[in-house]
């Protein structure tokens, strides 16, 4: 039985979490391969080491002394380091981040630094083994992420390695350049190395008790989701639910390694088990996995009379596909269709984009609606339950709420409804109490 562990950057924050981290993993012995993230704030108004990290390559680019500031991240791991009283000095590894940054090593080598020393510091206290992720997660000459040999080269490090700590966020290029996936990056190397490892479960740990069934910021007390298929989450991540990286699910989700979000400080909570498959009659009886949805789209409208829906389809989409404006969901009718796309993908050029449209379709009539929020309910057993929909529906109609459109998968997992921005947080509040309370 293998665990590969990552935590991110609030869990590593000081030596306190540094201490809780520990605990942790020691308290299983499966808990072999250890993934940090940078160190995250302290409390509110302190800063994350990556943005302190991206600040002061920003003085290298402008030619400015960066020494202050540099010195000042220095601080912050040492403060850890003396706090957990280990026998450890970064003074080469900071000579060696200032001469690099001298000859301008780029800013994802500078941002790169924060999981890096915070790895050498956790294999230090852990007494792990420490691999360097630009030695075994593996990019190509254009920055694109290179799986297959990353997959090879890392198995076969790690199987000659009992228990390691690889820091997250970055690789290299093969020309040993250092790069780094988006924000949240660890995230993505934690499932890596899940894979590599062929681990029975990715343990992801944060400040959270896992994903929530809506946004606590608009439900009071929303009840946690104990468990969830990868499917599921797809659908509420799309439509807004952050906890992971979404370019962090995939390869675990290849190899049917379940992923289990913790929180670092309630350990003692399961968090949510993330997994390929739920059996229906097993599971518990909520029929709504969870809802959640994003504000500001328009939703743009064609009709035309006796048309061929599939040939001015293509042409409205040739057109949008042109202003580089995302699809988010289509509606179909006879003699109709409707696309709805981000407002801010889009900005002025909306003008533009609707002559467009009249040009290359044609339409009888042609209209926008903006200010326009996208609410979704998923979960896996709706299509086992007669009559969701209409109930979903009644629900938000008793509630004053207007729905603008309607979209669902042809899986049945989720259920779109459309509706004005004003109504966003109503929708949810309505939905939840309705369905998943």
């Amino acid at each position: 039985m293998i665990k590969v562990v990552k935590f991110g950057g609030s869990s590593l924050a000081s030596a306190e979490q540094f201490a809780k981290v520990g605990k942790i993993i020691h308290a299983d012995k499966e808990r072999r391969y250890v993934v940090p993230s940078a160190p995250g704030k302290r409390n509110s108004k302190d800063t994350k080491v990556t943005d302190m990290l991206y600040a002061c390559y920003d003085l290298v680019e402008k030619d400015e002394d960066f020494r202050v500031m540099l010195m000042k991240i220095k601080d912050r791991y040492d403060t850890i380091i003396n706090g957990l009283n280990l026998k450890l000095s970064l003074e080469e590894e900071f000579k060696k981040i200032s001469e690099n940054f001298k000859k301008k090593a780029g800013v994802d080598y500078a941002a790169s630094r924060g999981e890096y020393l915070n790895g050498i510091i956790m294999a230090n206290y852990l007494g792990y083994e420490f691999v360097d992720a630009a030695e075994v997660i593996f990019f190509d000459e254009d920055g694109n992420f290179m799986p297959e040999k990353t997959d090879k080269v890392l198995s076969e490090r790690l199987a000659k390695t009992e228990r390691a700590v690889i820091p997250g966020f970055y690789g290299a290029k093969e020309d040993g350049t250092i790069k780094t996936f988006s924000r949240g990056g660890s995230d993505i190397t934690g499932s890596i190395v899940s894979r590599a490892v062929r681990a029975t479960c990715y343990e992801n740990w944060t400040d959270v008790s896992g994903m929530l069934m809506a946004d606590p910021r608009i439900v009071d007390n929303p009840e946690p989701i104990k468990k969830i298929t990868y499917a599921e989450l797809r659908e509420l991540a799309f439509m807004g639910a952050t906890v992971l990286h979404e370019e962090s699910v995939q390869p675990v989700r290849e190899k049917g390694i379940p992923l289990n979000i913790r929180n670092t400080n309630r350990p003692q909570d399961p968090g949510t088990m993330i997994v390929g498959n739920i059996d229906r009659e097993n599971s518990d009886d909520r029929f709504i996995t969870g809802i959640a949805g994003r504000k500001n789209f328009t939703i743009i409208t064609l009709q035309k009379h006796d048309m061929h829906t599939s040939h001015t389809l293509r042409q409205a989409l040739e057109v949008f596909e042109r202003y580089h404006a995302p699809i988010e969901h289509i509606a179909l009718g006879l003699d109709s269709f409707a696309l709805v796309t981000s407002s801010a993908g889009l900005g002025e050029s909306i003008y533009q984009l609707m002559g467009d449209l009249q040009k290359a379709c044609h339409p009888d009539d042609i209209n926008q609606q903006d200010d326009i929020a996208l609410v979704a309910a998923v979960g896996r057993k709706m299509p086992f339950r007669p009559g969701t929909s209409g109930k979903l529906f009644k629900a938000l109609g008793d509630a004053g709420v207007n729905i603008r459109t309607i979209a669902q998968g042809t899986d049945e997992l989720s259920i779109i409804v459309g509706i004005d921005n004003k109504d966003y947080e109503t929708a949810i509040r309505v939905l939840y109490d309705g369905f998943a309370g």
